[in-house]
């Protein structure tokens, strides 16, 4: 049976995944009984295009790139354009929300609001936005459960890298006691440039001529972007909701060259480490530059890569490395969600 997605957002992300579908097509079909067809798209930047039958992935990208605008796709007499978001959510076939939309992580919109208007119309729904989970994982979980529709968000701590479908399947039967975490990979590679002898300053210019750190690089070095995973990280893979703002936060500007040259002359290295605890039935979690042994694990994780440690009672500590961002990677990510959601949909589970 075709899965029907509507993308909201097609940015750089949006626009991956809809290449990863256009060429693993056949692949997806024969491997996992995937045949996903994209019937919608609406873009707060870029417009939107409707089609209950289906849209051409490629003329879609071609619209896209060249004219700026997917109201630009090609038989445009033939489709539906100038939906809203909310629109092409409640009005369109879709089956599944694609949510990568520009995202507010202090409010956590308007992706909540697209993830509940999703889940109450029935439709499942794939994010890498963190500010749905982070902020209203409970709330949109048992609203999905209740629709009988799917959530997907393994996009939204390390990216393309398995952090926390991982635990939750092939760790399983395990008490997970820690998870501490390189989570952020524009801090890790300052961090590694540091260490090479490259001032602070030096090291951010060279992350951001790189495309690893924003023009504003803040939610970065100060740790807010990892503070909003370990609160998905507490969520999700310790079960115990807490709030971005019970997490403890304190990033790497304050951190010296001499610092980090003085930890290295003694067989050590600084990180910024997210770190959730389970203690006595009770999570903490916080995030700050912790100067850890080169024998810890997530010593030798340098540059842009992220890692993360499961400390498990059964199979001892688990270490997960990969990428933490990139286009095509993010993309994938939600490819894992959409193939999930496949699976539990040959189960009847939806």
């Amino acid at each position: 049976m075709t899965t029907n997605i509507a993308f909201i957002g097609f940015g750089g992300v949006g626009q991956a995944l809809a290449e990863i579908l256009r060429d693993r097509k056949k692949s997806l079909l024969t491997t996992y009984g995937l045949d996903a067809k994209v019937v919608a798209v609406a873009d707060v930047m870029k417009g939107s295009v409707y089609h209950p039958d289906g849209l051409k992935i490629d003329e879609l990208l071609t619209a896209v790139r060249e004219k700026g605008t997917v109201e630009a796709y090609e038989g445009a007499s033939q489709v539906t354009t100038g939906l809203s978001s909310m629109e092409t959510i409640t009005k369109t076939n879709a089956d599944v929300i694609v949510e990568v939309t520009f995202t507010d992580v202090n409010t956590g919109e308007p992706a909540i609001t697209h993830c509940r208007t999703a889940f109450e119309h029935g439709k499942s729904v794939v994010t890498t936005n963190k500010g749905p989970v982070a902020l209203a994982y409970r709330e949109l979980a048992e609203l999905a459960e209740r629709n009988h529709a799917f959530f997907g968000f393994e996009g939204t701590v390390m990216s393309g890298t398995p952090a926390l479908r991982m635990p939750k399947e092939t760790l399983a039967g395990n008490q997970i006691t820690e998870i501490r975490g390189i989570l952020n990979g524009t801090t890790n590679y300052i961090l590694t440039e540091m260490e090479k002898g490259q001032s602070y300053k030096d090291s951010l210019e060279k992350a951001q001529n790189l495309g690893y750190a924003e023009a504003d690089p803040t939610s970065d070095v100060e740790g807010y972007d990892a503070r909003y995973k370990a609160a998905i990280l507490s969520n999700y893979i310790m079960d115990t909701p807490i709030s971005h703002t019970d997490v403890e936060c304190k990033g790497i500007s304050d951190l010296t060259l001499e610092q980090v040259q003085s930890a290295l002359q003694e067989g050590k290295r600084w990180k910024l480490l997210a770190r959730i605890t389970r203690e006595n039935g009770k999570v903490k979690a916080s995030v700050k530059p912790e100067c850890i042994e080169n024998s810890d694990p997530l010593s030798s994780v340098t540059g842009a890569t992220n890692g993360i440690l499961y400390e498990c009672d059964l199979s001892g500590p688990i270490l997960l490395t990969g990428a933490g961002a990139g286009l095509q990677e993010t993309g994938f990510s939600l490819l894992i969600d959409l193939i999930h959601y496949q699976k539990e949909k040959k189960l009847a589970k939806i």
